[in-house]
């Protein structure tokens, strides 16, 4: 009688044990309808509450591995700006995007056809790269404003294989841009700096939303307003993030044994 009583007690505490975990998983789940996070990292307090008017129109193509990053800037960027365009996939190709194919289609139709699209990515023997303000600055975009800006979102190895695949698509009626960068010094961490979330692999590699902030500064009228704006909810989602961060302990420096060194 004794352990029949036992058994039917420690049953009941399993499944009172399974609804908690069950009702925690469900809570858990919980997605914020605004702003596409679960609800206990909701962000909609630092996103405007109306999106950010640009003339540029801005396409991102998003990696279908971001879709499942946490860290990912694109969903909060796409929610900050009302001309924002997020295709995801591998490469861009005709029939992506309208306003591409548009532009495609007039540079076939017309030899002479002065581009209004870049497409932002660092320059390489293969795939020459001018810096932005300086293509900006030149006599043939000087009057321009209706600007398409192009950009890859993905870590670092994948960005630039959607780029390359998507270059023959590209080629044809956008130039490559750059921020400037500096491959020979190590990117910065959340650690030391207050606008990155994840490790950067060189000196001048930042994530989609500053770097889509800092090309708006340029291209558009009210530009330096933009990027402030762009900027501060970028920071506020890496003191957020940083909030959850535990300290890193000092780990002494070895020297050639195994033993420690000198500092």
């Amino acid at each position: 009688m004794d352990s029949d009583r036992q058994l039917d007690n420690c049953a009941a505490v399993c499944f009172l044990a399974g609804d908690y975990a069950d009702g925690h998983q469900q809570d858990r789940r919980k997605i914020c309808s605004n702003c596409d996070r679960p609800v206990k990292v909701c962000l909609c307090n630092i996103i405007p509450s109306e999106p950010i008017t640009t003339v540029t129109r801005i396409v991102i193509l998003h990696h279908p591995h971001e879709q499942r990053h946490k860290l990912a800037t694109v969903p909060v960027l796409s929610k900050c700006l009302d001309n924002c365009d997020v295709i995801v996939g591998r490469r861009l190709r005709y029939g992506d995007c309208d306003i591409l194919d548009s532009l495609h289609d007039d540079a076939l139709r017309n030899p002479n056809f002065t581009s209004r699209a870049i497409f932002l990515f660092p320059g390489a023997d293969t795939s020459p790269s001018q810096e932005i303000n300086h293509w900006k600055s030149s006599k043939n975009t000087v009057e321009m404003t209706n600007y398409v800006l192009i950009a890859f979102d993905g870590t670092w190895k994948h960005a630039r294989e959607m780029m390359r695949a998507s270059l023959s698509f590209l080629s044809k009626f956008a130039l490559q841009v750059h921020l400037d960068y500096d491959i020979g010094n190590d990117g910065g961490t959340i650690f030391n700096s207050d606008l990155i979330l994840r490790k950067e692999p060189f000196s001048g590699c930042m994530s989609t939303m500053e770097a889509v902030a800092h090309c708006l500064r340029i291209l558009e009228p009210n530009g330096i307003s933009i990027e402030s704006n762009l900027i501060e909810v970028l920071r506020s989602m890496v003191k957020f993030q940083a909030s959850f961060l535990k300290p890193m302990k000092h780990r002494p420096k070895l020297i050639k044994g195994g033993r420690e060194g000198k500092i």
